[in-house]
């Protein structure tokens, strides 16, 4: 299959690349590097980044931020930061790809634990992985073609957690080899409007 993996230089994106790429044909795009350049943000730079790619069997998004911080202290502005970034970026993948994706084709997207476990200073991560889920499901219903649609929600990765782990006290992490095999499964099985859930 011809995947394009978007958000390919974060973490999750560089274990689903190690894990992929030795049975498909890898395309990777992010802001900063890969094959590709996009700002998922931007309707005009996710369409250019199709226009790139060419034709496609499976699109995998493993890119967005959200806010982290006290809601009491949060601006809107930064609020909206992650409802535009992992979730309208992530939505623009879908709405900008269903007509180039080959018949059958798939998009598998990334939420998170936090949609099910809310954790300290992580009410944005919350809504935007818990809408993330919600679209997949009802995307799911509508997709022409026979496009299918789902969603990953992993916990914190082994190999984030220099970064994240003081976010996830109490959890157990898991490791991007791990993770990516749920992609896999996504990409290369046959269910739709699943949450793959990935929790230990």
């Amino acid at each position: 299959m011809r995947v394009l993996l978007v958000g390919a230089s974060g973490t999750v994106g560089r274990a689903v690349a190690d894990g992929l790429a030795p049975h498909h044909e890898l395309i990777r795009a992010s802001r900063q590097s890969g094959d590709l350049r996009v700002d998922l943000t931007d309707m005009a730079s996710v369409q250019r980044m199709y226009d790139e790619a060419g034709p496609l069997d499976a699109v995998i998004t493993t890119a967005g931020h959200v806010h982290f911080g006290a809601l009491a202290d949060t601006t809107p502005a930064q609020f909206n930061e992650g409802l535009q970034d992992k979730l309208m970026g992530q939505v623009n993948v879908v709405l900008a790809g269903m007509s180039r994706l080959r018949d059958g084709g798939s998009f598998t997207l990334t939420s998170g634990i936090t949609a099910a476990e809310p954790i300290r200073f992580g009410t944005n991560a919350t809504t935007v992985n818990a809408a993330i889920e919600g679209f997949v499901r009802a995307a799911a219903t509508e997709l022409p073609r026979g496009l299918r649609i789902n969603v990953v929600s992993a916990t914190v990765l082994t190999e984030a957690l220099e970064s994240y782990g003081p976010y996830f006290p109490g959890f157990e992490a898991v490791s991007g080899e791990r993770v990516a095999q749920v992609y896999r499964r996504s990409v290369e099985g046959v269910g739709t409007g699943r949450v793959y859930t990935l929790w230990q």
